[in-house]
C-alpha cells in the first residue's frame, strides 16, 4: 500500500506510532519498525539528552528500518533544554522527527538545517497551515477523539481531515480513533496519506507498561474517557478514573490549577504503568479503547489493520462501485 506518506519516510505501510510520554521506548518503536510502519522515540521520556542519545543508540540495536524522535515543546516555568535535545538527536543521525506543541519554528528551521524530515501534529486546520507555511515536511492532523491534547476547537477527525486535506499540499497522517483497517481506510478515503496511533499500540505486547493498562483498555469502552484542564484552555482526553474524575470536579467547583496540580504530576502516571495501579494518576487514552478487543503483537496488528484496509477497499468498496 504506498502513499505520498511510505515513499517520503521510507516505511512499507501508512502508519505511524507518534510519541507518547513515558511509553515511546525502544522496546515499542523498534517493534513497529519491524512491521514495517513508523515509530517515535518520545525524547522527553529520557531524563537528558545523554540518556535520549542512549535510547537511540539501543533503538538501533533492536532494528535497522527507519524510525524517528519526537519532540513536544510546551510552555513551561522551568522548561526542558530543548536546544540540547534537539543536538542529541541530529547528533545521533536521526532523520525523522515529530514535533508538537508550542511555537516549534526554531526547532523546525533547525531540523531542517541538518536534513532532518519533519512530521508536525496540529489539532486544528488554521494551525496545519501555518506548519506548512513553516517548512515542515509532513502533517499529523489529531482530531477530537485523540488521547492527549485534542486542542480547544472539538472538530471531529470526519471533519477535520477533509477540511485539512483541502488546505495544505504536503502529505497528511490522520491521527485520534484509529485502531483498525476500516479506520485506515477511512482516512485514505477522507484525504490522509496514512494513519496516526498512540492509544492502540499501547495495548500491544511490547508496549513497556504494565500488562493492567492494557487489560483496561481492552474492557474499557468508548465512553471510558475524561477531558479534563478544559477550564484552563489546556483539554486533555485522559482514561476515566478515580483521579480524572477528582479532576473533573474540582474544575467544575472552579478551582485553580494549584489546587489540582498534585493529582496530574507526571510522576504519579509514570508510578502507576509501572506498577500496574490504573488509579495511581492520569494517563493518556482515546475513544479507540471501544474498538481494542485484544492485546496482539505490534506485528499481528500492523499486518490486520493493512489486510483488513486492502480488502475494504479492494473488495466491499470495489463490489459497490461496480
Amino acid at each position: 500500500m504506498k502513499t505520498r506518506f511510505t515513499e517520503m519516510f521510507g516505511v512499507e505501510h501508512p502508519i505511524a506510532q507518534g510519541g507518547m510520554m513515558w511509553v515511546g521506548k525502544a522496546e515499542l518503536v523498534s517493534a513497529v519498525a519491524n512491521a514495517g510502519a513508523l515509530g517515535f522515540l518520545t525524547a522527553l521520556t529520557q531524563p537528558t539528552p545523554e540518556e535520549l542519545t542512549k535510547e537511540i543508540a539501543r533503538c538501533r540495536d533492536m532494528t535497522d528500518k527507519p524510525f524517528g524522535v519526537n519532540l513536544t515543546i510546551l510552555p513551561s516555568i522551568n522548561p526542558p533544554p530543548y536546544a540540547e535535545y534537539r543536538a542529541a538527536i541530529i547528533e545521533s543521525g536521526v532523520k525523522i522527527v515529530e514535533t508538537a506543541g508550542y511555537k516549534p519554528q526554531e526547532h523546525v528551521d533547525h531540523f531542517k538545517q541538518h536534513g532532518v524530515k519533519v512530521i508536525h501534529k496540529c489539532t486544528a486546520v488554521r494551525h496545519a497551515v501555518s506548519a506548512e507555511k513553516m517548512g515542515v515536511d509532513a502533517i499529523s492532523i489529531d482530531g477530537f477523539e485523540c488521547a492527549g491534547h485534542p486542542g480547544e476547537d472539538d472538530i471531529p477527525g470526519l471533519i477535520l481531515i477533509p477540511a485539512a486535506a483541502d488546505k495544505i499540499s504536503i502529505p497528511m497522517l490522520a491521527s485520534g480513533g484509529f485502531g483498525d483497517g476500516r479506520g485506515l481506510a477511512a482516512a485514505l478515503a477522507l484525504g490522509a496519506d496514512g494513519i496516526n496511533m498512540g492509544t492502540r499500540f499501547c495495548a500491544t505486547k511490547e508496549a513497556p507498561i504494565h500488562e493492567n493498562f492494557k487489560q483496561a483498555m481492552v474492557e474499557a469502552d468508548e465512553r471510558q474517557t475524561k477531558l479534563i484542564f478544559r477550564t484552563y484552555r489546556n483539554s486533555a482526553r485522559v482514561a476515566a478514573n478515580a483521579i480524572s474524575e477528582e479532576v473533573v470536579r474540582l474544575e467544575r467547583e472552579g478551582k485553580p490549577f494549584e489546587e489540582v496540580a498534585h493529582l496530574v504530576k507526571g510522576q504519579r502516571g509514570r508510578e502507576g504503568y509501572e506498577t500496574g495501579d490504573t488509579e495511581r494518576g492520569i494517563w493518556s487514552a482515546g475513544m479507540i479503547q471501544g474498538l481494542i478487543h485484544d492485546v496482539p503483537t505490534v506485528r499481528e496488528l500492523v499486518e490486520r489493520i493493512v489486510d483488513e484496509a486492502d480488502a475494504i477497499i479492494t473488495d466491499r468498496l470495489a463490489r459497490m462501485a461496480s
